[in-house]
């Protein structure tokens, strides 16, 4: 999850669809920006699934947003869930003194069948200060060892935090399918990502202007270790940033990835669709 701010309000229009089906490997349908309506998920879903994003990761990342996840999981067969305390939630709830409430909730629900991934979890030290470091770590390491103990994937939230996130993965040992969810390294920490065998997730970032580092990580990362989202509703792709994002954006990032990568834009959905299976399972 990641917040953004823009003028925009009117929704982009919908591009053209993906001539093989996708995954959005994680979206917020529980989140509306500011001053926007609530998501209708049903129409969200169909919208996405016109152009070609059969499916979805709804993520829950506080106690609200995971409730509306296991709900949202039961009833539209499109999706399937993400849960886990968020990095900047975490101090919140050290500060309380409910974490450790919190983080049961998460395990009570965690074996849940169309729960398929811990996340998403991590590290964020720009939104939290030094103050709260300690709870995220502590946070983070209860995620991996959750994510290892049920068997499902790992959903990583990075921002300002790279050496961190990497030394605790190498310190606590990565589950077997690990995801950087909004990939927001440079080639050299993709590299290193690959070299240890994780997924790396790109949003709409990759597309905009000013991206150039992440558009050269992106380059140096193998078919077999891509995937695509929105991070909706925040991250639209350019040229419509500013605007709300939704699944059905997800085109828009595919095809200036397969410009990236200088591969067609059949062989890239392929191969995120066979990402999405090795990593989440039948949907």
């Amino acid at each position: 999850m990641a917040h953004e701010t823009g003028s925009h309000s009117s929704p982009p229009p919908a591009p053209a669809p993906l001539p093989i089906p996708v995954a959005d490997n994680h979206t917020h349908l529980d989140i509306s920006r500011e001053g926007q309506e609530p998501v209708d998920v049903r129409a969200t879903i169909e919208a996405a699934k016109a152009v070609g994003v059969t499916r979805m990761v709804q993520v829950g990342c506080d106690l609200p947003g995971v409730e509306f996840t296991m709900r949202a999981i039961e009833e539209h067969p499109e999706l399937v869930g993400g849960i886990a305390i968020h990095p900047n939630e975490a101090p919140k709830h050290a500060e309380r003194g409910d974490l450790d409430q919190a983080l049961a909730t998460i395990e009570r629900y965690a074996g849940h069948p169309r729960v398929r991934a811990i996340g998403e979890t991590g590290l964020d030290y720009f939104r939290t200060g030094p103050e709260g470091v300690a709870a995220q770590q502590d946070s983070f390491r209860w995620h991996i060892d959750l994510a290892k103990r049920v068997g499902k994937a790992l959903q990583i939230h990075d921002r300002e935090a790279h050496d961190d996130v990497l030394r605790l993965l190498r310190e606590e040992g990565a589950p077997d399918a690990v995801v950087l969810h909004c990939f927001s390294g440079d080639a050299a920490m993709a590299s290193e990502c690959v070299d240890r065998g994780y997924y790396l997730s790109f949003a709409g970032t990759v597309t905009f202007k000013n991206a150039r580092g992440l558009r050269d990580a992106l380059a140096v990362t193998p078919l077999e270790r891509i995937l695509v989202e929105t991070d909706a509703p925040y991250l639209t792709p350019s040229p419509f940033r500013g605007a709300p994002n939704a699944p059905y954006l997800v085109p828009v990032t595919v095809r200036l990835m397969a410009d990236v990568l200088n591969v067609d834009v059949p062989s890239l959905c392929a191969a995120i669709a066979a990402n999405t299976e090795r990593v989440y399972g039948n949907w």
